[in-house]
C-alpha cells in the first residue's frame, strides 16, 4: 500500500486525514468536499459516478453531520483549526471508506469540537465504519477505543484496554517519566 497512488488506497476503501490539516484553504468548504469525492477515481468511476446533484447532496449530509454546513460557502483559510479538523474528516468520508485513519485528529482542536469529533466517531463507528487512530491525547483515546497500542521509537512498547495502558510502567516511564 506505502506504493500506491492516492486513487488506488481510496479504491482499497481507505481514507485518511493528517497530522497537519490539508484543506484547500482558497476554496470553500463545499468545494473541498466535492473535489475530495473524485479520490477514488479512475477511468471506471469517472463513467459511473454519480450524478453532481448526488455528490453535493451528500457533501452537504456530511456537513450536516459534523456541524459544519452553515459553513459550506466559507473558504476553508478562514475557518478555525477545528473547523478544518472536522472539515479533513469530512473530505475523508466523501468516498464512503471502509476504513478511517485519523492522525491526530485533536491536535489543534478546541474541547468543545474535540467533543465534537468524538461524538461524530462513535457514530460512524456504530454505522460499521472502522478507525484507526493516531493519538496522543490519552483521555481522547480513553474515552474512545477498546484496544490501544502504544508504540515508542516505531516500537510497539505495550498493548490493551486504555486502563490496562494507563497503568503499565513502561508507558509511564517512556511518556511521563518515572
Amino acid at each position: 500500500m506505502t506504493r500506491a497512488r492516492p486513487y488506488q488506497v481510496a479504491r482499497m476503501g481507505l481514507a485518511r486525514t493528517f497530522q497537519s490539516v490539508r484543506v484547500y484553504r482558497k476554496m470553500t468548504v463545499l468545494r473541498n468536499m466535492l473535489i475530495s469525492h473524485q479520490w477514488r477515481d479512475t477511468s471506471l468511476w469517472r463513467m459511473l459516478r454519480p450524478s453532481p446533484a448526488n455528490t453535493a447532496q451528500r457533501a452537504h449530509q456530511l456537513l450536516d453531520f459534523l456541524q459544519i454546513e452553515h459553513l459550506a460557502g466559507e473558504e476553508a483559510g478562514h475557518l478555525s483549526g477545528g473547523q478544518r479538523r472536522l472539515l479533513e474528516i469530512g473530505m475523508a468520508l466523501m468516498p464512503d471508506p471502509d476504513i478511517l485513519l485519523l492522525d491526530e485528529a485533536t491536535s489543534g482542536v478546541n474541547p468543545t469540537l474535540i467533543e465534537t469529533i468524538k461524538d461524530r466517531i462513535r457514530t460512524l463507528n456504530a454505522q460499521g465504519k472502522t478507525f484507526l487512530l493516531i493519538e496522543h491525547n490519552i483521555n481522547f483515546i480513553a474515552d474512545l477505543c477498546s484496544r490501544v497500542y502504544v508504540l515508542n521509537h516505531g516500537e510497539k512498547l505495550a498493548e490493551g484496554t486504555p486502563h490496562e495502558i494507563l497503568q503499565n510502567e513502561a508507558v509511564i516511564d517512556a511518556y511521563f517519566g518515572a
